[in-house]
């Protein structure tokens, strides 16, 4: 992936509960973290603003957070924004009035941060982005990023694509379902693709639209690509639940899933590999949303004053239908 300051993320952040309100979680079990100051019992207090709960990979992103949050003894405050962004910032900023030592967030969109984040460093309490990077010019707003490199995620889906049509000359028209508009992995996945691709003419996007990242978003617009194209050859989802919507919109259009349309993905959620073992789904991309134990690592050290690595990666792979059916049972997500 082209890497831009903290933009080229493929990795985190955590969905729940749909409340846009804050609420506190003790740890009842784990060893003790840093001494909060939100916390009259001594443990670290972590402020967490999760996107949403738009997708299976955005479920056990925060269901990997708060499990990990327990079993560290961090005392944990969470907020879903519901995929606002005023949410977001609106949790941010009630976290900077309790004082917590810690606050974390996976942006729901890359811009607008700068003045909710220059609050939370005046007021003496560090950020760790998680999954998205935000498009922030001053990089002392925030001490870490843990994620995927999603501009790398989208090369390795382009790749996949050309290796497929390695002996073949003829057109291969591609419809795109982008992530939410303006989001990092959006914007990455989509620029890692292109630029893997863009060495042979054959290959054309013909289309391209944000689903949002949701499986219902991604069949109707699939539907609308089946209307207004009579060749698509592939089509590229940004993520899982996008294709799995996509899928039932081949199906329902009389065409076969993996076989007349070519169906590439991201994330690696277990759904996911059921369609590669049906033969639905061609390849997967794999975006690991277990980073619920980094996090907490990330929060103790940060809080402690501690130097941090200004970026961590987590590890991913690539898989492909013949490699379904073995990878499955030890899918966590």
């Amino acid at each position: 992936m082209a890497h831009r300051a903290l933009r080229i993320i493929t990795a985190t952040a955590l969905a729940g509960s749909l409340l846009t309100a804050c609420t506190t979680e003790p740890a009842p079990t784990g060893g003790p973290g840093s001494a909060g100051k939100g916390s009259s019992d001594g443990k670290l207090v972590l402020g967490f603003a999760q996107v949403g709960a738009e997708s299976g990979w955005r479920t056990a992103n925060t269901k990997s957070v708060r499990e990990a949050a327990e079993k560290a003894g961090v005392t944990l405050k969470f907020s879903d924004a519901q995929q606002k962004q005023e949410n977001q910032i609106k949790a941010i900023r009630t976290f900077i009035q309790q004082k917590v030592d810690v606050i974390a967030f996976s942006p729901v969109v890359e811009s607008g941060w700068d003045t909710v984040l220059k609050e939370a460093k005046n007021a003496g309490i560090p950020v760790i982005l998680t999954d998205r990077a935000v498009d922030s010019q001053d990089t002392s707003l925030y001490r870490t990023f843990l994620g995927s490199d999603f501009v790398k995620e989208g090369q390795e889906a382009g790749k996949w694509l050309v290796k497929e049509y390695a002996g073949s000359s003829a057109p291969v028209n591609v419809v795109e379902l982008q992530g939410t508009t303006g989001s990092a992995p959006a914007n990455d996945r989509r620029a890692g693709f292109a630029e893997a691709i863009k060495g042979d003419p054959k290959f054309k996007v013909v289309d391209s639209q944000t689903g949002d990242f949701t499986r219902a978003k991604g069949k109707e617009v699939m539907q609308a690509f089946l209307k207004s194209h009579k060749d698509i050859d592939v089509l590229y989802a940004h993520n899982d639940d996008m294709a799995l919507g996509a899928v039932q919109a081949i199906e329902e259009a009389g065409k076969k899933p993996g076989t007349d349309i070519k169906v590439i993905s991201v994330d690696g959620i277990k759904d996911a590999f059921v369609a590669m073992q049906e033969k639905k789904i061609n390849v997967v991309v794999e975006c690991n949303p277990l980073l619920g134990d980094q996090l907490m690592e990330l929060a103790k050290k940060v809080a402690a004053g501690e130097d941090v690595p200004r970026r961590i990666e987590v590890k991913e792979g690539v898989f492909t239908q013949d490699q379904a059916a073995a990878a499955l049972p030890g899918r966590q997500y």
